[in-house]
């Protein structure tokens, strides 16, 4: 019987796994000048929440159900697909015998249409954690060590992949190793939150990422 490992690795999904984030900005912004928020560069400082947290914070409750509709609409339309290299890599983690979770701020409507849209990606992962299942949005850790703990891993012992600020600093309020993916954000936007900052998850080397991963703690 094959070793439980110790260490894992937590991913986020729009702009980490999934080249989404830029349509996702064009869409919240059409939606904030349909219901103006005030807030400025609202598509960015949304990124990596819920759905939920977005209405009660940034929208009056007699406007959530239609702006809810109307990200249903725009969602309805898109086209799901992988960055550049992240099925390949989540696919070397698991020949290396790691496992992997997704942490997403995406609803279960959403991954339904992901899962038609992306076939055999689902089953890439080991716990996939939506945002339907946490209490607290990022940049609360709740989503990460849920994951770490359904994996049977400390946090400790896990890499973040994020993209947004909100995610970076869920990483480092769980306690992981911080992995910044640039692209959605500049890398000098995630630095400060994150351990180290690529442009995309494949250019990470899994023996050096296992090496500080078994390192910490």
């Amino acid at each position: 019987m094959k070793e439980k490992n110790d260490i894992g690795c937590l991913f986020d999904l729009d702009g980490v796994l999934v080249d989404s984030e830029r349509i996702y900005t064009k869409i919240w912004e059409a939606i904030e000048r349909q219901w103006p928020t005030g807030i400025d560069n609202f598509a960015y400082k949304i990124k990596g929440t819920t759905l939920e947290d977005i209405l009660e914070r940034y929208f009056p409750e007699d406007s959530r159900e239609n702006v809810a509709k109307e990200l249903i609409r725009l969602e309805s339309m898109m086209i799901y697909e992988a960055l550049p290299g992240a099925l390949d890599f989540l696919d070397s983690l698991k020949d290396n015998g790691l496992p992997a979770a997704m942490v997403t701020s995406s609803n279960g409507h959403k991954m339904a249409h992901l899962w038609k849209d992306m076939p055999g990606f689902k089953e890439r992962f080991d716990v996939i954690i939506t945002g339907d299942e946490v209490k607290c949005s990022k940049p609360d850790p709740e989503g990460y060590i849920a994951a770490a703990a359904a994996l049977g891993v400390r946090p400790e012992k896990c890499a973040v992949f994020e993209d947004s600020l909100q995610g970076v600093k869920a990483g480092r309020a769980a306690g992981a190793y911080v992995i910044g993916v640039a692209g959605t954000l500049k890398a000098s936007d995630l630095a400060p939150y994150s351990d180290i900052v690529v442009s995309k998850v494949a250019d990470v080397n899994i023996e050096s990422l296992t090496e500080v991963l078994r390192s910490r703690g």
